[in-house]
């Protein structure tokens, strides 16, 4: 048994988280992790699961076509030890080029990492919400200032707080 990527994406239509979960689990195989959503009408999922890789590929198979479908080996699992304490990061704004790049980077200049994002594009306001671990040794007040000046230059709202337990 291989530790397997699959991925998903195609114009969205009912059942198909239940057409690919079905053909998986025909071959034993258990999802581990997952993740799945709509964009912008299209269906886009990840799916972290061990089974055989050929097996997986063939029960797939009948799914191509309408589906963008691919199934990959992965390395060792990798476990995530949390760096630091967990907070919400939120920006809204006009939507423009360079915003989830510009405030993931300062981020990641303290060190920390982004263990989820989402974004949302609602007419001309765009939404970003991530959650994010940030190490102890970070300068919350810095990162806050650095963040804010980072907002200002691309003309969206941000918020940084500690993540309650509701949240995660």
């Amino acid at each position: 048994m291989s530790q397997l990527a699959v991925t998903v994406i195609g114009p969205d239509r009912p059942g198909i988280i239940a057409d690919v979960t079905e053909a998986l689990a025909q071959t034993g195989v258990n999802l581990e992790d997952s993740t799945m959503t709509l964009l912008r009408g299209h269906f886009a999922m990840m799916i972290v699961c061990s089974g055989s890789f050929p097996e997986v590929r063939e029960a797939l198979e009948p799914l191509r076509g309408e589906l963008v479908i691919t199934v990959r080996e992965m390395g060792p699992e990798h476990a995530h030890a949390p760096i630091g304490a967990p907070f919400i990061l939120s920006v809204h704004g006009a939507d423009r080029p360079g915003i989830v790049s510009a405030v993931t980077r300062m981020i990641a200049s303290v060190g920390g990492t982004i263990t989820d994002q989402t974004t949302r594009l609602s007419g001309s306001l765009y939404v970003l919400t991530a959650e994010v671990e940030l190490p102890a040794a970070a300068e919350l007040g810095m990162l806050q200032r650095a963040l804010e000046i980072t907002a200002e230059e691309l003309g969206v709202g941000v918020t940084l707080r500690p993540a309650e337990s509701d949240d995660l």
